[in-house]
């Protein structure tokens, strides 16, 4: 399991905004510092919400302000921001990216999913640089295609700068991606299928020598998948799923950076 140190605790604190109080009073407000640490729990632990230990103080009070902050958008927020950090850090390292995606079971039911094979669920996808650090990460429903939904990504950039090169699996041997990447500016790098004609053929020998390097992509999704809590999709609100998916990620993107 991950820890979550004191320093990302810190600056998840500074971060994430304060209770606005009443004039005519009301509660008082909970220790935030505590919350976040129940939060990182559910996320680590992937428990219901019923077992959250009494350390963190009223399972429904966590619950509450987990609910209030990924409705502001506050986890989406500082997932930006520990991408900025990095981009002040060292900054990405976009000559090279690669992209992947993991389905997860929506056991939970609820909007924004889709049946595969394998069952009904969501799919996870993933962006990472060369170093395999997060660049764009969504979940959508498992349905579609994955090469239909790299748009998606760079739609959630969390750098101005675009990729030189994409990278993916046999998946991503798609004609009309290729188009798609071209009009961004990125040459898109996948090995074909066994079904495309030898005359349609549009990798060489050179190029695909970067595949080699796609367990970068895999790794990323092995760490996010070290948070229970995002192997099985039970919120029956992507918006919830998503804050989960977002905290996640903000803590793999300020390990280099914070420890």
């Amino acid at each position: 399991m991950m820890k979550l140190t004191e320093e990302q605790l810190d600056w998840l604190v500074e971060r994430i905004p304060n209770h606005t109080l009443s004039p005519k009073g009301g509660r008082p407000p909970a220790d935030k510092r505590q919350v976040i640490q129940g939060i990182f729990w559910m996320l680590d632990n992937g428990a219901k919400w019923k077992d959250l230990p009494r350390r963190f103080g009223s399972k429904s009070t966590v619950h509450r302000w987990f609910q209030t902050w990924t409705e502001a958008g506050v986890f989406e927020q500082i997932m930006r921001d520990a991408g900025q950090c990095v981009e002040e850090r060292d900054g990405y390292k976009l000559y090279e990216c690669f992209v992947d995606g993991t389905f997860a079971k929506a056991k939970g039911g609820g909007d924004g999913i889709g049946a595969t094979k394998a069952g009904k669920g969501v799919k996870i996808m993933v962006l990472v640089d060369a170093m395999g650090l997060p660049v764009s990460i969504d979940t959508t429903s498992a349905s579609p295609h994955e090469s239909k939904l790299v748009q998606r990504l760079f739609d959630f950039m969390m750098t101005t700068e675009t990729p030189e090169r994409l990278i993916g699996d046999k998946a991503y041997d798609s004609d009309e991606l290729d188009a798609r990447m071209d009009a961004h500016g990125v040459e898109m790098i996948a090995p074909h299928r066994k079904n495309r004609k030898p005359e349609h053929k549009t990798q060489d020998g050179r190029p695909m020598r970067r595949y080699k390097r796609r367990w970068k992509v895999e790794r990323t999704i092995s760490w996010i998948q070290n948070f229970r809590r995002l192997c099985i999709r039970w919120e029956k609100s992507t918006k919830l799923f998503q804050g989960f998916l977002h905290l996640g990620c903000t803590l793999l993107l300020l390990k280099p950076v914070l420890g």
